[in-house]
């Protein structure tokens, strides 16, 4: 199948070519005969009910120091390209949210990945609160009289932005810990939304497993380590990657979700389990393939754009 692809991500020359997932499926892509072209976020433009956005012809390779090339800028109609992956990171602000409003626009007649309503309805922290029985007990709340009771029953906790990502803002209060009360005041300062505050998981130093689900269906895993020291094992905040398999409680959790998955059209996904337990879904700019790649010897960026060929395919009929 050939397709041209247009990649909204963040700027290509910072990326790690190693752990950078979009670049592993720009390199498929690119395997495939695709044609493709990079925009930023920011070059995304709504005019005269048409969305354009400035972008540049993108070649690939990985070689270090030299692993893109783009071309002249141009103004490009999005309708008339086939599929738009939206690739850029978090947070997951009105600006993210925005975006996913302007792709709407083009969707599903220009195919986008992941769907921008679903992926609008989906942040991380709060979609997981939609399927029973997966969360470890689970505050949302804005009100400190809320939060205080809730950390007098479990004593042993973890306080989080609701829209944080990488693991930014995330703190483990210790029972006998004094700080909450200021750590709550910081939080009302910098944030308008509630906060998530979770029961500890002591399971966390055994890792918090990252699971890739293509359209619905888990493809691998990975186990991130926190370093000695840190609650945190997320890739962004030093945690290691090791080899994992999926558990059976783990294969059930991919049961129940993945049908809700498929059906919003949210084709490339990833959840992190701790223990028994779901604790988020990422639909935004999931990361992990090259980690689970290099472990296990596979090629997910193959099975996402499989994947893709067929939904951009349904499209046509």
């Amino acid at each position: 199948m050939s397709l041209t692809v247009a990649i909204q991500m963040d700027p290509i020359e910072s990326i790690d070519i190693d752990a950078d997932s979009t670049f592993v499926l720009a390199l498929e892509a690119a395997r495939r005969g695709y044609a493709l072209f990079h925009y930023l976020p920011d070059n995304l433009a709504f005019r005269d009910g048409r969305i354009y956005a400035k972008a540049r012809p993108l070649a690939v390779r990985r070689k270090k120091g030299d692993h893109f090339t783009l071309g002249e800028e141009t103004e490009l109609d999005l309708s008339t390209v086939d599929v738009v992956l939206m690739r850029q990171d978090p947070p997951f602000d009105m600006a993210y949210i925005t975006a996913t409003h302007l792709l709407e626009h083009i969707h599903p007649g220009t195919l986008v990945v992941n769907d921008p309503a679903e992926v609008r309805n989906a942040p991380e922290k709060l979609f997981v609160t939609r399927f029973d029985g997966l969360l470890p007990p689970t505050l949302i709340a804005a009100d400190r009289r809320e939060i205080l009771a809730f950390r007098a029953e479990h004593e042993d906790i973890v306080v989080k932005p609701l829209f944080g990502n990488g693991g930014a803002g995330v703190f483990h209060v210790k029972p006998g810990d004094e700080n909450l009360g200021s750590l709550l005041e910081m939080f009302a300062e910098t944030y308008r939304e509630p906060i998530i505050v979770q029961r500890y998981l002591p399971e966390i130093r055994d890792g918090d497993k990252r699971i890739i689900l293509v359209d619905g269906e888990p493809v691998g895993g990975v186990s991130r380590m926190p370093r000695d020291g840190e609650a945190r094992a997320n890739f962004h905040a030093g945690g290691a990657a090791k080899k994992a398999t999926l558990t059976r409680r783990e294969r059930d959790i991919c049961a129940q979700i993945g049908p809700a998955l498929r059906d919003r059209g949210l084709v490339f996904v990833g959840i992190d389990v701790i223990g028994d337990y779901l604790t988020e879904i990422n639909v935004t700019s999931p990361t992990g393939i090259q980690e689970i790649n290099r472990l296990d010897g596979i090629r997910i960026e193959a099975t996402i754009w499989d994947a893709i060929e067929r939904r951009y395919a349904a499209t046509r009929d």
